[in-house]
């Protein structure tokens, strides 16, 4: 403080000579603008506070900081919740533990381009209806950095609840493993905050990963979220991104719903129980590059999706590659590589739909087509389910008499007879075989 003194002062008195010395107008306002700097820049009156652990001391360290500084929380307990009402930051040193004792949030931050660096903060309140949090970010607190931080035994991790252009990143986010789902909380949950970017955090347990509604704009990028419902969840939030991230071990990954002009690329879904990737009332999206591996479900669930672009995604090892239901139209589907999965498409419906665009369409592994031409695209269309198909999915039951005489000259009849194919899902232009890139990224 008193160097920063000593700067102004010698600037001030240093002033008179420096304009005689220079008679130019526009040295004149440079040194104007010089001295300006030094008497309101934020940065010079900034400071660093170093906080000791105790009952309270965090608190009492904010109440006394003034707007820009930054608190240095030594290794230790902090017992108590406290607010940020003033453009702060906290730095922990070594493991410093924020613990909210079970009431409330812990840390609220009302305050613009605060950031939150470094600590452990445990032990919120446990009720949803006031949204219990670890980390609560108001609308008050746009801006603001969340990074580097453990949170354990909250019950919503991280809420951005209003708050613009907050990034929260590298954090480590333990939920709550309570036996009821819906008693949980959400590892991140969002809600009006445009300009959010949520990225390389590690989620585990908890009710969703990542929940986010009413809300445009947002980027989700490389997160790893395993052991939730819902790796990440979208509803009504528009103009957004979600890239490279990982789910693993959740019952659906990416739920994706009523939600429009999204960028959803380069994800991976492994083990996921009931969708690998799901899309509901999502249009004019683009989905590309994602792979689905191993869901016990099915890879994709499309539903009542409307001109999307869907290309050079990867399904393999589901027992439904793709379901595809309600109406979905105008979707451009090619390049996609549909590999083992005990049923590769579950439609039912009489409209004939074309899977392929620009004359590539997509890899189906269960294809024993030629390609005498070697163009790589096979000679026939492929048509992933016949008559009898659209019967089993229809009638379930019908599964017994799968090896009926009756469904076998059924079968028999409309591979003879061609035009009793029913409508449904056509690929004229089927892959010989899977894109090179999807192998190398397999590999």
């Amino acid at each position: 403080m008193l160097y920063t003194w000593k700067c102004v002062a010698v600037c001030w008195l240093s002033l008179p000579n420096l304009l005689v010395i220079s008679f130019n107008l526009k040295k004149r306002r440079a040194l104007y603008g010089v001295l300006l700097f030094f008497i309101f820049s934020p940065v010079i009156w900034a400071k660093q506070i170093l906080v000791q652990p105790g009952q309270g001391s965090l608190a009492e360290a904010i109440a006394m900081a003034d707007e820009g500084d930054e608190l240095l929380l030594k290794a230790g307990h902090y017992f108590g919740r406290v607010v940020i009402d003033k453009t702060l930051t906290l730095q922990g040193e070594g493991e410093a533990i924020i613990d909210g004792e079970g009431e409330g949030r812990v840390i609220t931050v009302a305050a613009e381009n605060s950031q939150i660096l470094g600590l452990t903060v445990v032990n919120s309140g446990d009720r949803l209806s006031v949204e219990d949090s670890g980390i609560y970010i108001t609308k008050a607190g746009a801006g603001a950095l969340v990074a580097g931080n453990r949170l354990e035994k909250n019950l919503i991790g991280i809420y951005l609840k209003g708050s613009k252009n907050v990034v929260v990143r590298d954090n480590l986010i333990i939920g709550s493993d309570n036996r009821h789902v819906n008693e949980r909380g959400n590892g991140v949950q969002i809600w009006n905050a445009p300009g959010s970017l949520i990225e390389s955090n590690t989620i585990r347990q908890g009710r969703d990963g990542i929940f986010v509604t009413t809300s445009h704009h947002n980027i989700f990028r490389n997160n790893d979220i395993q052991g939730v419902r819902y790796a990440i969840h979208y509803m009504y939030t528009n103009s957004s991104e979600v890239a490279g991230n990982l789910s693993k071990n959740n019952k659906i990954g990416y739920a994706l719903m009523f939600s429009d002009r999204l960028n959803v690329h380069d994800n991976r879904s492994v083990n996921d129980k009931e969708r690998g990737l799901l899309l509901n009332f999502v249009n004019g999206s683009t989905i590309e590059r994602n792979r689905v591996e191993q869901c016990a479900g099915k890879c994709l669930f499309f539903y009542n999706a409307n001109r999307n672009t869907f290309m050079d995604n990867y399904f393999e090892g589901c027992s439904i590659g793709i379901h595809f239901t309600a109406g979905s139209e105008k979707n451009k589907i090619s390049g996609n590589a549909f590999v083992n999965n005990k049923a590769q498409v579950k439609y039912v419906g009489t409209r004939h739909i074309e899977w392929s665009y620009q004359q590539r369409g997509n890899y189906w592994s269960d294809n024993m087509s030629f390609d005498l031409n070697n163009d790589g695209i096979a000679d026939q269309p492929y048509k992933p389910n016949d008559l009898v198909d659209q019967i089993l999915w229809a009638h379930p039951l019908a599964k017994l008499l799968l090896n009926s005489p009756a469904l076998q000259v059924m079968r028999w009849a409309q591979s003879a007879f061609p035009g009793l194919h029913p409508g449904g899902i056509k690929d004229s232009a089927p892959l010989m075989r899977i894109p090179l890139w999807m192998e190398e990224a397999h590999g």
